[in-house]
């Protein structure tokens, strides 16, 4: 199932809307859609025309007003939630990010045409919300399975839930939560995103003639690990939507295999063809780093003929420094959606290898 096409007989007259079309999950889940015979609508505040036989739609979450105009002559049969917004503080993620699912479904409510709805969250569902479990000093036990109980802790993901919940239950409908580790894949512009953060900053050190250098913690280079492909991410999604017995249900979601980053770092420098350096008992944020680069970006961009020379559209070093900064291995269980058949399955290294092969195909690094 490693990115094939699912039966068109079963996706024929289906309409999917995905929100967040321009994120690596949701750009990943409309190409797979398409690819698959369906009709697909991309909502964003800032639609894109590169995916072909994509249908965008301009609409803001917050405004309820905005979106039923927007939506007033769509009537999806599927709605694939994929998005979300950073705010300062969790009570702010609570309020905004719950607001914009519950606009969403309240919007479509009328039209009674919703079948099903996808939300896409993640593993601060057992983790806690950005830095929580650091601050506190409770680290959750793993690898996080999928019945572990929702922490005494605010969290937006619980509250994106709730609304998906209450939604389902006055309209009707079924509902899938998927949650990945850390998402690799090609997008520009999104809030979290290691594989292109990674792969600029090798391009960086290789422009530069320093060493690639582990930023994150010893728990995190010694200890096993994970992450989630988007086309994997996108097969999962796909195939729980039209698989009744999968209905109802979070499933979590990698790639199928685990990793030791003191195993892959190297992997990555030898890719870029750089030196490295591992953990050698310091945490050295990337975020820092980066910072501290951008007229050195803009010089790599002007000599290689690049299509961006805005750092901050391309490296998201806060996200990595969290993920990387971890002071405990994270790793996940897929028993549930694997014993109802989903069987979906990528080297992680491949994932890494051919993303940065595309980012250099597209003119996005050197």
């Amino acid at each position: 199932m490693n990115s094939q096409q699912l039966p068109i007989q079963q996706t024929a007259g289906n309409i999917a809307l995905v929100v967040g079309a321009t994120g690596i999950a949701g750009s990943n889940l409309a190409i797979k859609l398409l690819e698959n015979g369906w009709t697909v609508f991309g909502l964003s505040r800032n639609p894109k025309n590169d995916i072909e036989g994509l249908q965008p739609i301009a609409a803001d979450l917050l405004n309820s007003e905005s979106l039923v105009s927007a939506l007033s002559e769509i009537a999806p049969t599927h709605v694939f939630f994929t998005t979300w917004m950073r705010n300062d503080t969790e009570e702010e993620n609570i309020r905004v990010n719950s607001a914009m699912i519950r606009n969403l479904l309240d919007a479509l409510s009328p039209k009674k045409s919703i079948k099903h709805v996808s939300l896409v969250t993640g593993l601060k569902h057992y983790l806690g919300p950005f830095d929580a479990y650091a601050n506190s000093g409770t680290l959750p036990e793993t690898p996080l399975r999928e019945e572990q109980p929702r922490l005494n802790l605010p969290n937006f993901y619980y509250a994106q839930e709730d609304e998906v919940y209450k939604a389902a239950a006055r309209d009707g409908f079924t509902w899938n939560i998927h949650r990945p580790h850390t998402l690799i894949g090609k997008t520009i512009g999104n809030a979290m995103n290691m594989g292109t953060t990674l792969a600029v900053y090798a391009s960086i050190c290789k422009h530069e003639g320093t060493p690639f250098i582990w930023p994150g913690s010893d728990a995190q280079w010694n200890g096993i690990s994970d992450v989630t492909d988007a086309k994997i991410l996108a097969d999962q999604i796909i195939w729980s939507a039209i698989n009744p017995e999968a209905h109802n249900q979070a499933f979590n979601i990698t790639n199928g295999d685990v990793f030791r980053w003191k195993w892959l770092w190297p992997k990555i420098a030898e890719w870029f063809q750089i030196e490295y350096e591992g953990y050698n008992g310091t945490i050295k944020p990337l975020e820092i780093v980066l910072n501290q680069k951008q007229a050195v970006w803009k010089e790599i961009k002007e000599q290689h003929q690049l299509i961006e020379g805005d750092l901050s559209q391309l490296a998201s070093a806060w996200h990595t420094d969290l993920d990387l900064g971890r002071p405990l291995e994270v790793m996940t269980d897929m028993s549930g959606s694997r014993k109802l058949g989903f069987a979906g399955y990528k080297d992680t290294k491949d994932s890494f290898f051919e993303l940065f092969a595309q980012l250099r195909n597209d003119q996005i690094i050197p």
